[in-house]
């Protein structure tokens, strides 16, 4: 069959369906109290458990105008979103960031801007009114400079990894910056930054630690303030050998990783000291870092794990763009595999980054995937990167291209290829994603499965857990850890011990079967007629995501108002690729294959409607339906088409 790609453009504005209702007696953010842990739980302090489907703001994003703010907040609350992480505020490459409002005049210390500071401000207070919490990451990519008294400045990187965790010097200006930005009362809250409920979440430092490929300790005089340590630490513990003998690089060294999994405890805990000193009452982590065995055991002294995963390849180039296309569900093992790594018995899992960026073809599986599988190991939520990197947004509607320029700060992806804001294959799936998460449509797993025990030499050579998709993965003692004892060795799919997830990678689609969402993705056109429990899905297309929830407490057999979504591949008008290359990032308007399914749906209200929503959030026109025996059936792809139709009783 001919696929037929259609305009769904996604405005910068607002989104087509509003699904802010559900959640109204969440607003605004802080109603519950302040954030704290619970064992594997994030709770508040009224004893509600949170859970957060969320995005990142980079940079700029963090500084939208007044007016932009207010409608900004009321777009992500209607698509169902809770939380927003402010990341890269201090990145000096952005304009506007924490300390500069416009590029021109030299920055020579790190004090606040005004204007940005109004401007973020005033974004707390939109996104607060709306019920949307905060998640800070303060330390991100901040040039230190030599009239703070950062040594050999120019030769440092942005957040002088990885001195900062070691230098006296450049952590006592991360401490007065963290004492600034914390006791810093916003004017629209009347609140400093401590005392707000809002914020939720904060990390010491951003993917930044000492024992990362990248980072090795090379500069001076940074090198030997570090042999300086060990020498001392050396002689504490009785080992008789000179700092002098070591290659300070090595990263498989025993001796020297132990050694930095204690300076790295040391810098977390001189930073929680300082920020519960300063009144910051809620959870906090060191970084974003778990799957290697210095950092996982450095995050046992912080209040819970946060991990980063991607699907990507990295080969995005400032004149060659390369993207492997590649599903999850034709893999064993997925991204958010090496996520287990970050799942203990007495601390709450949060991944705070997370994509499976354009222009891969596939990414519509991504959504679903990650709030369902987030829910069956209890964990408490996601935050993709991105939302954006710029307010900018009504200057460029491309998927992928939101600036001119090749690049951003000398990184080729910062043009947008991570920006999800328009993208109906991520940010479309929004709803449903939000619905899981926040209702907990998909439900904890019944059993756990222990980690075993290994060294670090043995823990390099992993690289995921296979159990991920069947039951909740929890360590008693997070040193060191690896496969579980029971793994599925030769098997080609997985169900969970719950029943309500399943994938296989064999037939390369899987399914979501709740009471509230189901959903089937992958290469559905394939697998003929998928049965979950009262939805029929029979899809011609390829390639696709359908997926349909209930917009009401009850569940989809007995409720008034259904959203369905359908979507597979997005992308550009014009756009070419030739295998993992692309040729031509295209053109507005946005495109989207439509999707031809027959959907049957079990369900004891009769007199609805199946009504197609444009972008703009028009009904389209009304798709001919079936009522028989209880069955709601209709054919969506060949009239009205589009990818949401809303299931109504008139």
């Amino acid at each position: 069959m001919m696929s037929k790609f259609i305009p769904y453009p996604f405005y910068h504005d607002d989104v087509p369906i509003d699904i802010s209702f559900v959640f109204e007696e969440e607003k605004p953010a802080g109603k519950h109290g302040f954030l704290k842990t619970c064992g594997r739980d994030f709770v508040f302090e009224d004893g509600t458990r949170a859970t957060f489907w969320g995005t990142n703001f980079n940079g700029a994003g963090c500084f939208p105008e007044h007016a932009y703010a207010e409608t900004l907040a009321k777009r992500l609350a209607k698509i169902g979103i809770n939380l927003v992480r402010f990341h890269q505020l201090d990145a000096e490459w952005h304009t506007p960031n924490l300390f500069a409002f416009s590029k021109g005049k030299r920055q020579t210390d790190a004090a606040f801007d005004p204007e940005s500071m109004d401007r973020l401000d005033y974004l707390i207070y939109c996104l607060k009114k709306e019920g949307i919490y905060l998640y800070m990451d303060m330390f991100t990519y901040r040039r230190f400079k030599s009239e703070e008294g950062a040594l050999t400045a120019e030769h440092l990187s942005d957040a002088a990894k990885p001195y900062c965790v070691f230098d006296d010097t450049l952590i006592e200006l991360q401490k007065d910056l963290c004492t600034r930005l914390w006791t810093h009362v916003n004017p629209y809250t009347g609140l400093c930054y401590a005392d707000d409920p809002a914020f939720v979440l904060a990390e010491i430092a951003n993917e930044t630690d000492l024992f990362s490929a990248p980072n090795p300790v090379t500069i001076e005089p940074y090198a030997t303030r570090f042999r300086e340590k060990l020498s001392v630490w050396l002689k504490k513990n009785g080992i008789q050998k000179e700092a002098s003998e070591f290659d300070i690089t090595d990263r498989t060294d025993e001796v020297l990783i132990d050694f930095k999994i204690e300076l790295q405890e040391t810098y977390y805990k001189t930073m929680l000291t300082h920020m519960r000193e300063i009144g910051i009452k809620i959870p906090i982590t060191g970084n974003n870092w778990v799957a290697s065995p210095g950092n996982l055991k450095t995050q046992l002294v912080t209040d819970f794990y946060d991990d980063h995963a991607y699907h990507y390849d990295w080969r995005w180039r400032e004149f060659e763009k390369y993207c492997a296309n590649t599903s999850i569900t034709q893999e064993r093992k997925t991204f958010l595999n090496a996520c287990t790594f970050a799942t203990d018995k007495d601390k709450p899992t949060f991944i705070s980054e997370w994509d499976m960026p354009w222009p891969n073809a596939y990414r519509a599986e991504s959504p679903l995937f990650c709030a369902a599988v987030g829910n069956l190991q209890g964990w408490s939520g996601f935050a993709i990167h991105t939302y954006s990197y710029t307010t900018k947004l009504e200057r460029m509607q491309m998927l992928g291209k939101e600036f001119f320029t090749e690049k951003i700060g000398n990184v080729p992806y910062r043009q947008g290829v991570f920006s999800a804001w328009n993208d109906p294959a991520k940010f479309g799936l929004f709803y449903h994603a939000a619905l899981i998460t926040r209702r907990g449509d998909v439900s904890r797993a019944k059993n756990t499965i222990p980690f075993c025990h290994v060294s670090s030499a043995e823990f390099n050579e992993m690289t995921s857990i296979e159990n991920l998709e069947r039951s909740a993965l929890v360590c008693d003692n997070a040193k060191y850890v690896t496969k579980s004892a029971e793994v599925m060795q030769e098997a080609d799919e997985v169900l969970s011990d719950t029943g309500e997830l399943y994938r296989s990678w064999k037939k390369k689609f899987g399914y979501i079967n709740t009471e509230r969402t189901k959903c089937a993705y992958g290469f559905l056109g394939r697998n003929g007629v998928i049965s979950l429990s009262g939805v029929m899905i029979d899809c011609e297309t390829d390639f696709a995501t359908i997926a349909v929830s209930s917009l009401t407490d009850a569940p989809i057999a007995s409720s008034d108002t259904i959203l369905l979504t359908a979507v597979g591949r997005a992308e550009n008008t014009g756009f070419k690729a030739e295998g993992d290359l692309m040729l031509d990032v295209g053109r507005a308007p946005v495109q989207i294959e439509a999707i031809n399914a027959k959907i049957s749906i079990e369900t004891c209200v009769e007199g609805v409607r199946v009504w197609a929503i444009s972008p703009e959030g028009y009904y389209i026109g009304t798709v001919p339906t079936e009522y028989e025996n209880g069955i709601l059936s209709f054919e969506i792809g060949n009239v009205s088409r589009s990818m949401y139709y809303l299931i109504i009783k008139e």
